[in-house]
């Protein structure tokens, strides 16, 4: 949760883009919670949707906790859950291999733990430097790691797609994590790959340099709209802000 030493804002914005007929990207802001999370299912027809609605479902069930640790912990247990839940379901339909990427933000007082699993990504804008959380699971990205692909290589790489970690793929759990302090004035965005498809890196940061969440998410989304916007697209942004700030109805500093 966020205590009164600061005040945050946010918004979310999900649009099933230009190409596709359903939207299986799903995302939850449970500010009391201090939970933030975007979810990005796949498995073709309604399956990829089951999973993101799977994940968002159990993680809607967590509620304020006393410490980090509980929070994080409640967080875990809720995403064994939904990878339960998944597995369940794809054994009952043909064991069909369906999933969901999932990165989720954790607020207690003015500290933050981001998960991740897959290529749905998170970053903090503090200042005038972007930084990139979440590091992709991707084939790409582990050919980047190892050294055997240039960046641009992976740009074209035909396979920069293919994910190698996703919630509901296994009976095993698999997710990332980074720590950090939350100082005034950082800004947080959470989005899945409908965005970074379209918008490098510095095109987000400066999208989200001094604008409210609202318009960082409605600004994105319209870039990947005008670029063909090929997949879902969804967004999260949460900003922090001194107590000292005011932060009237519309969410955002006075």
């Amino acid at each position: 949760m966020v205590t009164p030493r600061m005040r945050t804002a946010h918004f979310a914005l999900s649009h099933v883009g230009c190409v596709r007929t359903l939207n299986e990207d799903r995302c939850l802001s449970n500010a009391e919670a201090g939970l933030f999370v975007v979810a990005d299912g796949m498995g073709g027809h309604d399956a990829g949707e089951v999973a993101s609605t799977a994940i968002v479902e159990r993680l809607e069930q967590v509620t304020r906790q006393g410490s980090a640790i509980e929070l994080a912990s409640s967080f875990r247990d809720a995403i064994t859950a939904a990878n339960a839940d998944i597995r369940r379901y794809s054994r009952l339909n043909g064991d069909k291999v369906i999933g969901s990427t999932v990165v989720g933000l954790l607020v207690f007082e003015s500290d933050y733990r981001c998960y991740w699993s897959g290529d749905s990504r998170a970053y903090l804008l503090r200042g005038d430097t972007l930084t990139q959380l979440s590091r992709d699971h991707t084939e790409v990205q582990d050919l980047l790691n190892r050294g055997l692909l240039t960046k641009e290589e992976a740009a074209v790489y035909p396979r920069r797609n293919v994910i190698t970690q996703a919630i509901g793929v296994s009976d095993y759990v698999y997710m990332d994590f980074t720590d950090g302090h939350i100082l005034p004035g950082d800004t947080f965005l959470l989005c899945s790959d409908g965005l970074t498809g379209h918008v490098s890196n510095l095109e987000i940061g400066e999208a989200m340099a001094g604008h409210k969440p609202e318009r960082i998410c409605r600004d994105l989304v319209e870039v990947v709209l005008d670029r063909g916007g090929h997949d879902n697209v969804t967004i999260c942004v949460i900003q922090f802000f001194a107590a000292s700030a005011t932060v009237p109805l519309s969410g955002y500093p006075a």
